[in-house]
């Protein structure tokens, strides 16, 4: 049933799973690389007529997602009933190791501080945050003005110098400004 297009390998089960669930499985047995090339083969197809089969059974029931009871039924129409009672062991161990991850995930949880406390303390960061930004933007304001005093001054003072070296006749002749760069 598989397909002899080029792209196998991306619809089989990784080498390097198989592998290791033949070393636990069988740990004292030698198991021949066209034999494990096999079973990963072998695999793939039930896993393949598995949910094939689910999707049918999906598809009857008029619903878009294959839950595991769709895939409980596939097992049972294609004469693999036997196996039914350990799937379900095996999905409620996965839905329990779901919820301890869901659990560990949440960071609140895992923190033991409650959430009321961890809302204090991000307000008193938010205002902190608030009083430095509103430091900084009044030193930048001040610089500024700073700035626009010094420049101010500048040309006055370069006016003052002029005319008292003679360089700008005292009657209104022509005055010529000189830039002066301030640092800042």
């Amino acid at each position: 049933m598989a397909s002899s297009s080029g792209n196998d390998d991306d619809l089989t089960i990784p080498r390097a799973a198989i592998n290791k669930m033949i070393k636990e499985t069988l740990p004292n047995v030698r198991v021949a690389n066209d034999a494990r090339e096999l079973v990963v083969n072998c695999c793939t197809e039930f896993i393949h007529l598995i949910s094939s089969e689910a999707n049918e059974i999906c598809n009857k029931s008029e619903k878009k997602t294959i839950s595991p009871e769709h895939v409980i039924q596939a097992l049972e129409s294609l004469g693999f009933g036997s196996y039914i009672s350990e799937v379900k062991e095996v999905l409620q161990e996965c839905k329990t190791v779901a919820l301890k991850r869901r659990k560990a995930s949440s960071r609140l949880e895992n923190l033991g501080i409650p959430e009321e406390e961890l809302l204090r303390q991000q307000q008193e960061l938010f205002a902190k945050a608030r009083q430095q930004q509103a430091e900084l933007a009044q030193q930048e304001w001040l610089q500024m003005q700073q700035a626009a005093q010094q420049a101010q001054l500048a040309p006055e003072i370069a006016l003052e110098t002029r005319q008292e070296t003679g360089a700008v006749t005292p009657g209104g002749g022509e005055v010529r400004l000189i830039h002066v760069k301030t640092s800042s």
